[in-house]
């Protein structure tokens, strides 16, 4: 079975705005927000959605409901809460400044921000250094976090059928962090996805493969 999913970066939020990090914590979608969601939604007023999912946060379940509103089968779209494709968590740095918090994880290995990551760190090894970092050590390492990414692809396969087009609103870190592990080579993922962009993703018996990443639908 074959299936594509249009991935959605929810629009700006206040932490967007204010450069703070949010993971599970969760602020509303600023009136830029709401502007650049619904321009998504008009571009993607005439793709016939199967079906519709979002994370459980407030702003990429409002983003969801401005683009299945103004889908051409918007009387059929149920709109379902899908918790495994919520943002990375970030434990006692969420509602840091960005900058002040990367700098706290990165420092001990030698780097100030995420600019100056080379290639030779990934993005996993960012996630474990976080819940390192973290005082409690409650965010989310790279192993439990592609556990439940995994577990929400898996179940998307349980609803889907051959050719169907699903819709699914998430976060920036974690679909850039999809898209880095799941690209097919054609692009190179540089930085987060911008608000309310699309990222195309295939799943095929079982096997996730991105072909389009942060593919702007603002004009």
């Amino acid at each position: 079975m074959k299936y594509t999913i249009y991935c959605i970066r929810h629009g700006q939020t206040w932490f967007n705005h204010y450069q703070k990090i949010q993971g599970w914590s969760d602020t509303p979608l600023t009136p830029a927000g709401e502007k650049v969601a619904q321009q998504a939604a008009e571009k993607l007023a005439t793709v016939p959605f199967a079906a519709a999912f979002s994370s459980d946060a407030r702003r990429a379940i409002d983003t969801c409901q401005i683009i299945t509103a103004a889908n051409c089968r918007h009387d059929h779209l149920q709109p379902q809460k899908l918790t495994d494709f919520r943002e990375s968590f970030y434990g006692s740095f969420e509602g840091m400044f960005s900058a002040e918090a990367w700098y706290q994880v990165l420092a001990p290995h030698g780097y100030k921000s995420l600019a100056d990551l080379g290639p030779e760190v990934s993005y996993d090894q960012t996630k474990d250094w976080m819940k390192e970092a973290d005082p409690f050590h409650d965010a989310e390492n790279a192993t439990e976090y592609w556990t439940r990414i995994d577990h929400g692809f898996d179940y998307l396969d349980t609803l889907a059928h051959e050719g169907d087009k699903i819709l699914l609103v998430s976060h920036g870190n974690t679909i850039k962090s999809i898209a880095s592990k799941y690209g097919d080579g054609s692009f190179t993922v540089n930085s987060t996805p911008a608000n309310s962009s699309l990222t195309l993703i295939t799943r095929d018996q079982g096997q996730t493969i991105v072909t389009d990443y942060n593919h702007s639908l603002i004009d």
